[in-house]
């Protein structure tokens, strides 16, 4: 049985499904303001093994993807350099679908743009005001968490801390890991955001990010979601803020699991500009290393722990893959045209990989269990039959890791 650590309640539980063998998994995706790191993708691609692992497992996936191009930061560095924000973003997107492609990620069935899910952010919006949980303050729209039971309930946060004096946030986001004390902005009126207007039934404006993950949720998905995923990141406010939004408008809980990853960090300091320790795939590949090698480091450790590079770590990390791929190598040699046969080797495969994997996705131990078997195992002396059979069983796991062939 699979089981996840669930953020919602802090454990490993078995994971359950709402409808008989169908999953629904809605993730977090990028904010196309900016190019996407391989700190971005170490998340992405925790979420692309989840959707091949439950395939694998036999069960149906739908999975969207919420694109974020509508935000204030898009909105400042299109102004930056002089161009509309539709073109800063559009070349952003073509990017990140390259580089996802690249790394071997599917592209989930739904990749809807904010900018495309403005009405259902309305209709959203329009109700939290008829239910006097937002309201409308200079031109903006906000949400205020004390007209909410159970506020922060995914974080955990004690609402006996929130100030009764009214205070308003304004932006987006706001830098740092730390919650804001007050009501969170859902609409900007166009007096803040001239660059990316819509007119509505709110007036012309534009929807905050807050509220957008709701309303793609909404466009494309009914009833609870089988598990939402993101950057551990999320867990302060934006989380709790799309939760509490969309349960306050739908009669049942936006998800059933909630799932976060870890950071990747940089020679032990976290990705900035500032530092100038941001790293990209075209970046390493230019140090040699291939899309398969660069897949297999971002997935080669626990998602919900951090992980660490460094020009060290990825050499042995990538030697590693090259020394196993050598070794299915010389297996699909001996193999030859021979039919394949089931034997010890083949089923200590299978389980040893589902064993890690049901084991809230334990992706390194899964990879270490394949390279144990095998360099147990005489290659040189087995029948191509055998071979062959070894071969397909790791083809299959492969549908998962997409790093073996």
């Amino acid at each position: 049985m699979l089981k996840l650590y669930n953020t919602f309640g802090r454990r490993i539980e078995p994971f359950t499904m709402n409808r008989k063998r169908e999953v629904t998994i809605f993730t977090c995706g990028p904010s196309v303001y900016q190019r996407a790191h391989i700190g971005n993708f170490r998340t992405f691609l925790f979420e692309d093994i989840l959707v091949r692992y439950l395939e694998y497992s036999g069960l149906q996936v739908r999975r969207g993807m919420a694109v974020t191009d509508i935000e204030d930061k898009a909105v400042t560095e299109a102004e930056r350099l002089g161009i509309t924000v539709t073109r800063l973003t559009d070349a952003n997107i073509l990017q990140f679908v390259r580089e996802m492609k690249l790394l071997g990620m599917r592209l989930p069935e739904h990749m809807p743009r904010a900018s495309a899910c403005v009405d259902e952010s309305v209709r959203i919006i329009r109700r939290l005001i008829r239910k006097g949980i937002a309201y409308e303050y200079g031109g903006n729209v906000y949400f205020d968490p004390l007209k909410v039971r159970g506020f922060g309930k995914l974080f955990g946060l004690d609402m006996k801390r929130w100030p009764k004096t009214k205070r308003r946030f304004h932006k987006d986001t706001y830098p740092g890991i730390q919650w804001n004390y007050g009501d969170f902005i859902l609409w900007h009126g166009c007096e803040i955001s001239e660059a990316a207007c819509w007119d509505t039934e709110l007036g012309s404006g534009r929807p905050s990010w807050n509220v957008q993950d709701p309303s793609m949720v909404m466009k494309y998905f009914d009833g609870t979601l089988s598990t939402f995923c993101g950057g551990v990141d999320n867990l302060y406010r934006h989380h709790d803020y799309s939760l509490a939004i969309l349960e306050a408008v739908r009669p049942y809980p936006m998800a059933r699991f909630w799932m976060h990853g870890a950071h990747l960090f940089v020679n032990g300091q976290k990705m900035s500009k500032s530092k100038g320790n941001i790293l990209y795939t075209d970046m390493l590949m230019k140090k040699g290393y291939t899309p398969k090698e660069i897949r297999f480091f971002l997935l080669y450790g626990h998602y919900r722990k951090k992980m660490n590079y460094s020009d060290i770590t990825m050499q042995v990390t990538a030697q590693k893959l090259r020394d196993l791929r050598a070794c299915i190598a010389v297996v699909r040699k001996k193999a030859g045209k021979a039919g394949p046969a089931d034997s010890a080797i083949t089923r200590d495969l299978s389980a040893s990989f589902v064993s890690a994997m049901n084991n809230d996705m334990q992706v390194k131990d899964a990879i270490d269990g394949i390279r144990g078997i095998l360099q147990d195992s005489d290659v040189k002396t087995l029948t191509p039959s055998t071979a062959a059979g070894i071969f397909r069983t790791l083809r299959r796991i492969d549908e998962v890791l997409q790093v073996l062939s």
